[in-house]
């Protein structure tokens, strides 16, 4: 599509056999398919010490936290997939979004996150596949003034979900992420013509 905008898309956990990575790139896979414009990252790349007021104060935002600002606001959309630890989201997850939604000079913490558009999806070894932490991530992402997509998607038994191809074992759920992929391109599209 013309003018389709971007999606900055990343996995909330840095472990190399994440379920969660693996499930970011079938969601990337799904996006590309659907004409979407995405950028895959990993949170690894951008190390930020635990959010803390005083360090604010002495050090200003880090540089990592700097450089991934700069790359969200060349993105309109936001694709997160959230691991659940102990029914919550990710430590990871919520330091990247307490960084990121600092002021940094005269611009407004909350800036970045305006008229942002996210798909929020998780997976889990679990039955009910990071459900928990899904939904707490969404009030996180709301609570900054994200808009969400109304459709998620929480992968159980993620130990066995997945194909050597980037897909979903289960047809179904490959059928089902497709879709909100799609529709989460399309809604994107409709947005920024706007």
């Amino acid at each position: 599509m013309a003018d389709t905008p971007r999606i900055l898309a990343f996995a909330a956990s840095t472990r190399s056999a994440s379920f969660n990575r693996q499930l970011a790139r079938v969601a990337t896979e799904c996006v590309r398919q659907a004409g979407g414009d995405i950028t895959l990252i990993e949170l690894k790349d951008y190390p930020m010490p635990l959010y803390e007021g005083d360090l604010e104060a002495a050090e200003g935002i880090p540089e990592h936290g700097k450089r991934l600002k700069a790359l969200l606001a060349e993105h309109q959309g936001l694709l997160v997939v959230s691991p659940e630890y102990n029914g919550f989201i990710t430590p990871l997850l919520k330091n990247t979004l307490d960084w990121l939604s600092r002021p940094d000079g005269d611009q407004d913490g909350l800036a970045l996150f305006r008229d942002r558009l996210a798909l929020v999806l998780s997976a889990s070894p679990g039955a009910l596949g990071g459900l928990r932490s899904l939904t707490l991530a969404r009030q996180l992402l709301t609570n900054l003034g994200v808009m969400l997509m109304p459709d998620s998607l929480a992968v159980g038994r993620a130990h066995e979900a997945f194909n050597d191809n980037d897909t979903l074992k289960d047809d179904r759920q490959q059928a089902r992420l497709q879709a909100m992929t799609a529709k989460f391109v399309t809604t994107l599209h409709r947005l920024n013509k706007r």
